[in-house]
C-alpha cells in the first residue's frame, strides 16, 4: 500500500495544499491598495467624520 493511497486521492492530498497555499498567497498580494488610494480613502473618511461632527454640534447634540 502506498504512503498516501493510490490514484486520485494521493494526487489530491499532495497537490491540494500546494494549490491552496498558492491561492492564499495570490489573494494576499493582490488585495493591497496603493499608498495613494489608501491616503485618499483615509482623507475622505476623515472629512465625512468632521462634517458629521460639525452637523451634530450645530444641532446641539
Amino acid at each position: 500500500m502506498a504512503l498516501f493511497g493510490s490514484g486520485i486521492w494521493g494526487v489530491l492530498v499532495i497537490v491540494g495544499p500546494i494549490l491552496l497555499a498558492a491561492a492564499i498567497a495570490w489573494a494576499a498580494l493582490n488585495n493591497r491598495q496603493s499608498k495613494r488610494a489608501e491616503r485618499r480613502t483615509e482623507d475622505a473618511t476623515r472629512e465625512l467624520y468632521q462634517a458629521e461632527d460639525a452637523k451634530n454640534k450645530e444641532a446641539g447634540r
